[in-house]
C-alpha cells in the first residue's frame, strides 16, 4: 500500500475519533469547540507556513463557514450519538449538488438527482424515530438538527474552497481558511465556555487530542495523501471516518443508533459510495 494512500486512512481514522473524544470529556459542547479550535489553530498556524502569510477576506470568509460546521458539530455530538452526527455532516454532498449549478455553474445529471432523493430520504429517516435521552446525547432530536446544519455549513465550505482554488494558490488559500475558521470558532465561543469548573485532567487531554490530532495531524495527513491518489479512491478511503466513528462510539460508551437512525446511515452511506463509484472519471476529477 502506497504512503498517500495510508496518510488518507490515518486523516480518516482521526477524523473519526471526534465523536467519541467529545462525549467523553465532561466539558460542555461550547467549552470543547472553543478550546479544541484554539489548540488547532494554533498548531496549524505553525506547521503550516502558508497559513502565516496574509489572510485574504476570501479565506476569512471562507474561514467563517468553517468555523460554523466546526461549532454545529461539536454541539450536535453532545446532544445525539455520535453515529447521528457524523452522518448527517456527511449529507453535504446533497447540498453540493443543488447549490452546485447556481454558485459553480456545474451541470446535475440524471444520477446526481437520484442521488439526491436517496441521500434527502436516509437525512429524513433520522428525525422519523429520535432516539431516548441518555447521558451522553441529552437532545437527539434538537443534535439531528444541528447535525443537518452541519452538513449545510459543510457543503458551503467546501463550495468557499473550490471558489478559492479559483483565486490564488489553492492549497495556501485553503491553509489560510482552515486557521482562520478554526480561531473564529475559538472566538465565538469563547463568552460560552467560561467560567470552567470541575475538570479532571482527562477533559484537558482529551482536548488537547482533539485540536492538535483529531484536527491539525489530520488535516496534514489528509492533504499530503491527496496529492498522489485519485480524486475517487480519494473518496472512497475518506468514507472511513463515518463508519468508523459509530464503531469508536459504540465500543467507548455503548452507544447504539436506533433502527430508523442506523437505515439512514445506510442509506447516506451508499449513496455517497455509489456516486462516487458511477460518477466518469473525468467529473470527479474535476471536482
Amino acid at each position: 500500500m502506497s504512503s498517500h494512500r495510508l496518510y488518507l486512512i490515518g486523516a480518516a481514522l482521526l477524523f473519526s475519533t471526534g465523536g467519541a473524544a467529545i462525549k467523553a470529556t465532561t466539558l460542555s459542547g461550547w467549552q470543547v469547540a472553543a478550546f479544541r479550535s484554539m489548540l488547532a489553530a494554533a498548531f496549524l498556524w505553525l506547521a503550516l507556513t502558508g497559513a502565516r502569510r496574509f489572510w485574504s477576506p476570501r479565506s476569512l470568509a471562507v474561514g467563517i463557514l468553517y468555523a460554523a460546521t466546526l461549532i454545529l458539530f461539536v454541539l450536535a455530538n453532545k446532544l445525539t450519538t455520535a453515529a447521528n452526527a457524523i452522518f448527517l455532516q456527511s449529507t453535504a454532498p446533497m447540498y453540493l449538488l443543488v447549490l452546485g449549478p447556481w454558485l459553480l455553474k456545474e451541470p446535475v445529471r440524471r444520477t446526481d438527482v437520484a442521488f439526491m432523493l436517496v441521500m434527502g430520504v436516509g437525512m429524513v429517516l433520522f428525525f422519523v424515530g429520535v432516539e431516548a435521552p441518555t447521558a451522553i446525547a441529552t437532545d437527539p432530536r434538537r443534535g439531528n438538527l444541528l447535525g443537518a446544519l452541519a452538513g449545510l455549513t459543510w457543503a458551503l465550505t467546501i463550495l468557499g474552497l473550490r471558489w478559492l482554488g479559483g483565486a490564488s494558490k489553492e492549497r495556501e488559500a485553503a491553509a489560510q481558511a482552515v486557521v482562520a475558521g478554526n480561531l473564529t470558532a475559538a472566538v465565538v465561543c469563547a463568552p460560552l465556555a467560561f467560567p470552567v469548573v470541575s475538570t479532571a485532567g482527562l477533559d484537558w487531554a482529551l482536548v488537547g487530542y482533539l485540536g492538535v490530532f483529531q484536527i491539525g495531524v489530520a488535516y496534514i495527513l489528509m492533504t499530503r495523501g491527496m496529492r498522489g491518489v485519485s480524486a475517487l479512491e480519494a473518496s472512497l478511503l475518506l468514507l472511513l471516518e463515518p463508519v468508523t466513528s459509530a464503531v469508536w462510539a459504540w465500543l467507548l460508551h455503548g452507544e447504539q443508533p436506533g433502527p430508523w437512525s442506523l437505515a439512514g446511515c445506510a442509506l447516506i452511506l451508499g449513496a455517497a459510495v455509489l456516486r462516487v463509484v458511477l460518477t466518469p472519471r473525468g467529473a470527479i476529477r474535476g471536482r
